[in-house]
């Protein structure tokens, strides 16, 4: 049998060291429809088209247009999309069809990658509704599924619409991943979990995989995903060429290309971890919050952005949310100084006793460095040493791997936060 371990998806960081890449896909659920909904509600409707037979589609009066996208309510009346509203109207009398409106898109799917830039810079926005995120560098401990879970609730509780998240060690995996059940889902798929969940899988599911190639894989007695990764390499070179070798890897679960992400101005960084057990004691809690502060601040700087304004998150055992922010006298990228506040902010909000399972700091009303004006009270000289502190430390971090220097207010931030091995994905 084909080992896949072999193949695992690894690649080599400033100091040499092997790493997996650590990657997510999110996709929304029915954007066209789900985000219509939302802007007419915001709008002053009544109505959620989300709940009712309804479409996207072009124009019925001049009988145009397809079906872009469908309510469950509409799936179920056994509507599909990419057919004619016609057909769509035969199969629903009731239907509600509904113009597609772009500039509403872009809107949101901007604020799902504004949302997405608070964890990691490297984002591939693939299509108006879906992004696959790089988070190799930007797990600070916690785990990729984690993570996943994370964005998958934010977006749904800040947005108002919903995502499923592919959690994965490369792109294809990840969005492999994210096609799995619907909607409002995270699903992992490691390498360990092909042969399981994606080798029983009709072959018309592989990701680019044409239609026009299926029926010449059924004369080959190729029907699902696994009976192609087990195919003879050779011969499915020679009847597709480099096609056939990508089929094959694709079915084996081999992808090594990158995210290819363009750098984009974020309107806020930050970070949070959900703690592998709940902590009372104020004194842990800082220590992870320095933690996490460095990280934000580190990302800070490569962005050569500024912050005025810093906002730190606690969630309680019973889920209970509760945040304090604070604006800065001067714009800063300081560790020190962020940190400084947040810890001030963190004493002011923390009851004593309360078991926190979540923690988490971003800076926001960022602005670029070389608009700063240095105010007069601010001690420069005092600043101005700061500032080569962190670059120092920044320049031995991207040589020799992120977490070969440590403060020591955060010494023993590692013995904290430790995941069930379950969790160490």
């Amino acid at each position: 049998m084909y080992n896949i371990d072999k193949h695992k998806q690894i690649f080599y960081n400033l100091n040499g060291d092997n790493m997996e890449r650590q990657i997510l896909h999110v996709d929304v659920n029915n954007a066209f429809l789900s985000w219509t909904a939302l802007d007419m509600l915001k709008n002053g409707s009544e109505l959620d088209i989300r709940e009712i037979p309804a479409i996207i589609g072009g124009d019925e009066a001049k009988r145009s247009g397809i079906v872009l996208a469908k309510s469950m309510k509409a799936k179920e009346c056994g509507i599909k999309t990419a057919e004619t509203i016609y057909q769509a109207r035969m199969k629903c009398p009731g239907l509600k069809i509904f113009p597609s409106n772009f500039k509403v898109y872009r809107n949101y799917s901007n604020q799902l990658y504004q949302l997405l830039l608070e964890y990691t810079d490297k984002i591939e926005r693939f299509s108006i509704d879906e992004c696959f995120l790089d988070m190799t560098h930007y797990l600070m401990k916690d785990s990729l599924l984690n993570k996943g879970k994370e964005i998958n609730r934010r977006v749904k509780e800040e947005l108002g619409f919903t995502v499923n998240v592919g959690v994965a060690h490369n792109k294809l995996l990840a969005k492999m991943a994210s096609d799995f059940a619907k909607p409002d889902r995270v699903h992992t798929l490691f390498e360990n979990e092909i042969s399981k969940k994606m080798w029983g899988l009709h072959i018309s599911e592989l990701f680019m995989l044409g239609k026009r190639t299926v029926p010449k894989l059924y004369n080959m007695q190729i029907r699902t995903i696994g009976d192609l990764a087990k195919a003879n390499k050779k011969v499915l070179e020679d009847k597709f060429g480099k096609h056939g070798t990508m089929m094959w890897e694709y079915a084996n679960g081999i992808d090594n290309s990158e995210v290819k992400y363009e750098k984009e101005k974020p309107k806020g960084i930050g970070n949070s971890i959900t703690l592998p057990k709940d902590i009372s004691n104020i004194e842990k809690l800082e220590e992870i919050l320095l933690a996490l502060t460095e990280q934000v601040t580190y990302r800070l700087r490569k962005q050569k952005m500024l912050a005025k304004v810093v906002n730190v998150q606690l969630r309680t055992k019973d889920f209970i949310d509760t945040s304090h922010q604070k604006k800065l006298i001067n714009a800063t990228t300081s560790t020190k100084d962020i940190f400084n506040n947040a810890k001030e902010l963190l004493k002011q909000m923390y009851r004593k006793g309360t078991p926190i399972r979540l923690i988490g700091i971003r800076v926001e009303d960022l602005t670029d460095k070389e608009e700063m004006q240095i105010s007069l009270f601010k001690d420069e000289a005092k600043n101005e040493k700061q500032e080569k502190l962190d670059k120092v430390i920044d320049k031995l971090k991207e040589k020799y791997g992120y977490n070969f220097v440590t403060r020591a207010g955060k010494m023993r931030v590692e013995d904290l936060i430790k995941f069930r091995k379950e969790d160490e994905k």
